[in-house]
């Protein structure tokens, strides 16, 4: 395996914790340094780790002893970050979105290019067992030739349990840009790149009450749509229905459903690593369970840290930065096709990301 990949974190807030996880139990991957805007916090997370070191995110960048930026701050300072890591020379993994927009994703994707540089984003849900199963079953020809999938996420919003939800109801936050990546990545995973899009999308009401944390009680302002509705065509010729909402209570329906000419498939939850894929051949009773046969075993954020570890030089790792752009691309096209009332193309094109063999990685 070589060195492991030596890590500096850039933002340190509620996500970090599960990365911090995955790298502390992985041997393919070093923690050396730790920044956030809070010093409090990023003192904290590198007392818990003997030889981490806090400090500001510009001395963070500056190190030569990091081979890889986490970026986890939120989407509004991924640009930011993402820019000055790959010009001290710094490979670059960011939580998703890759950007706010799809031009910003751009300008990082071709600054690393310039830079010789490698850029990975989340989620890398889709590399864990679950997703990585379905996928097997598909490419197996178990359910014969995809036709359709719907995907499905409701939620009441994120202020019931966030301590500081602003910017999910802000520009760059929202379902579709919050929890959309999940689900498309998973459905360009499955089924392939999206080629067109339309889509419908309102708002429930104006602003949110803070249920949880110093701050409950607060009212926050809603400036963007809060429930979201697409038809997506993929290059494979299938056609899916994605559903996101911070506006309604529950759904009793699958995550995601992909149905072909032979046989449907229930996905796993695509927020999770692992989980049950679910297969109905036709002529078939009932559901049978899939056990998992692809995929890293017992996932967690940050998997994609070691993929793109594991990656050839001059490849691309499976959770891209090419890819993140396509489906940044896909969320604002939808977002668009909503204003507009006209169906859109998606510009980017990129291939379906290679398939993970079951994968036990090697734990501390």
């Amino acid at each position: 395996m070589g060195e492991p990949m030596r890590v500096g974190i850039v933002g340190v807030g509620t996500i970090s914790g599960q990365y911090l996880t995955t790298i502390d139990s992985l041997v393919e991957l070093e923690l050396v340094a730790v920044s956030d805007l809070d010093m409090a916090r990023a003192e904290a997370a590198a007392a818990a780790r003997p030889g981490v070191a806090a400090e500001s995110s510009d001395d963070l960048v500056r190190r030569d002893d990091i081979d890889v930026v986490l970026n986890l701050t939120t989407p509004a300072q991924h640009l930011g970050v993402a820019l000055a890591a790959v010009e001290a020379g710094h490979h670059v993994y960011g939580e998703k979105p890759l950007a706010m927009t799809t031009e910003e994703g751009r300008r990082v994707l071709d600054a690393a290019e310039a830079a010789g540089v490698v850029v990975g984003c989340a989620p890398d849900t889709v590399l864990g067992t679950g997703i990585q199963t379905a996928r097997s079953a598909i490419d197996d020809g178990l359910i014969g030739r995809p036709i359709s999938a719907t995907a499905t996420m409701v939620t009441p919003g994120h202020e019931r349990w966030h301590p500081a939800p602003d910017f999910y109801y802000e520009p760059g936050g929202g379902p579709l840009l919050d929890m959309g990546p999940y689900y498309l990545t998973a459905l360009v995973t499955l089924l392939g790149p999206v080629v067109e899009v339309t889509g419908m999308s309102s708002r429930m009401r104006d602003s949110r009450v803070i249920a949880q944390g110093d701050r409950a009680g607060a009212v926050i302002p809603v400036t963007i749509d809060s429930h979201v509705t697409a038809l997506l065509r993929h290059a494979s010729g299938a056609l899916s229905t994605l559903v996101m909402t911070f506006d309604a209570v529950a759904t009793r329906s699958a995550n995601i459903e992909i149905h072909g000419e032979s046989g449907s498939l229930v996905v796993p939850d695509p927020n999770h690593f692992s989980g049950t894929a679910e297969l109905r051949r036709l002529g078939d009773e009932g559901w049978r369970a899939l056990e998992p046969s692809a995929g890293y075993v017992d996932g967690g954020r940050g998997i994609g840290l070691v993929d793109l570890a594991r990656t050839p030089r001059g490849a691309a790792p499976r959770a891209s930065g090419e890819l993140a752009l396509h489906i940044l691309d896909t969320m604002e096209s939808i977002l668009t096709a909503s204003r507009e009332g006209r169906a859109r193309s998606v510009r980017t094109v990129v291939d379906r990301p290679a398939a993970v063999p079951l994968t036990t990685l090697p734990r501390r």
